[in-house]
């Protein structure tokens, strides 16, 4: 089960949503040091103490992150900041 479960709407056609979860994701890998690949329309992130996904489907994108022992004191926080860049780059 997530600990960290972000899903923001969009109107964008599947080429933009696509771009906006890249970008969200290069957010990601920059804050918290993680790799990312797409596998089809899911993008999977990890590191140590930290995995997730986010799939962008036609009218939404949902994020999912699971955090490691050490990583849960701070959900909250990373949770926040999440969810103002998931608004800022799908929001309408």
């Amino acid at each position: 089960m997530a600990d960290i479960s972000i899903v923001q709407a969009h109107n964008m056609q599947p080429e933009q949503a696509r771009a906006a979860a890249q970008e969200v994701a290069d957010k990601v890998a920059a804050d918290f040091g993680m790799e990312c690949r797409w596998e089809g329309p899911v993008l999977r992130f990890e590191r140590s103490g930290v995995d997730g996904t986010l799939v962008v489907n036609e009218k939404d994108a949902r994020l999912d992150i699971t955090l490691g022992l050490m990583m849960k004191a701070f959900a909250p926080m990373v949770q926040e900041k999440l969810a103002r860049k998931m608004q800022k780059v799908f929001g309408a």
